[in-house]
């Protein structure tokens, strides 16, 4: 089982109702809870760990995950209200105001985390529940802990500056995150924040140097890099309407995983030296799953049977 760890949360999304007025609906969302759906939904085996609230929402959130076919076994139940985001949309692209104060997500701490399941052979992270305390904390030491255990481990940081507080507290975790991490998946707006300049070639030998075996990198409208041993490979997105840009790096990182343990290769000795084949296929399940969620209004990623 590939186990996502990190942020469930309600997207208020932008609509406009039959009055005319500009409206807000609620749907099932956060970076991580997306790819758990996604790797659901593509036939992956997947389960969610997370803080999750017992009202109305939080009841909404595990619904979703139940109909996706992912497990909620490993979910932390509370009676604390389940962080909102809503979503604003300029030209396709999303901007967030998060409400999340002593949230059931952010408020985990490391006594609430259980046993991991025997199951688990592989570990997602990232999101904004690496940004705040005692959430951000207790996720790391659970990839700390997942690491050691060998589990293979993935990171994406899915950087929202607005959000972060302590910049050098944040830069540190991630940096010790990276620094266990045997996949790293970047935007490519998140490989400049963090490593600075434009190449994303000399960018990505960076992030590798601290030690992921394989890191894959995103250009938006343009494709997606995988890097790992001495390959390098671009896979160009395919053309697609965009409706919207929500969740659409979480549905790639889905693809990728997916593809991954599909193949046998969500394994450390592998991971080091994946092929030009391996590469091009991880990319471009994660470019072609992802193109469907964009052609769609909110985080919907696809089914497998819609991929053909």
């Amino acid at each position: 089982m590939i186990l996502c760890c990190g942020e469930a949360l309600i997207d208020m999304l932008p609509r406009r109702a039959t009055s005319g007025e500009d409206s807000f609906a609620p749907h099932a969302g956060g970076a991580v809870f997306n790819t758990a759906i996604a790797l659901g939904r593509l036939g992956a085996p997947a389960g969610l760990l997370s803080g999750i609230s017992r009202d109305l929402f939080g009841e909404v959130l595990i619904a979703a995950l139940d109909a996706s076919n992912v497990s909620t076994a490993q979910c932390i139940r509370s009676d604390r209200p389940t962080t909102l985001a809503f979503v604003r949309l300029a030209n396709g692209q999303a901007s967030y105001a998060f409400y999340d104060e002593n949230t059931a997500g952010r408020m985990i701490g490391e006594g609430d985390l259980p046993a991991l399941a025997p199951e688990v052979t592989a570990m997602f992270f990232g999101g904004i529940s690496l940004v705040s305390e005692p959430g951000g904390s207790t996720y790391e030491t659970l990839m700390h802990r997942a690491a050691a255990s060998g589990r293979v481990t993935m990171i994406d940081p899915n950087v929202r500056p607005s959000l972060i507080g302590d910049e050098a507290a944040y830069r540190a975790r991630i940096a010790r995150m990276i620094g266990v991490a045997d996949i790293v998946k970047l935007s490519d707006e998140d490989l400049g924040w963090l490593e600075g300049g434009s190449d994303i070639a000399a960018g990505a030998a960076a992030v590798r140097a601290r030690g992921p075996k394989a890191v894959f990198v995103t250009e938006g409208a343009k494709g997606a890099h995988g890097f790992s041993g001495d390959r390098a490979v671009f896979v160009p997105s395919l053309p697609v309407a965009v409706v919207d840009t929500v969740g659409a790096g979480d549905t790639f990182n889905a693809g990728v995983l997916a593809a991954l343990q599909a193949a046998g290769a969500l394994d450390r000795a592998v991971l080091g030296d994946l092929g030009e084949d391996m590469l091009a296929a991880a990319l471009s399940l994660g470019n072609r799953a992802a193109a469907v969620t964009v052609s769609r209004a909110g985080a919907n990623p696809p089914w497998a049977s819609e991929l053909g």
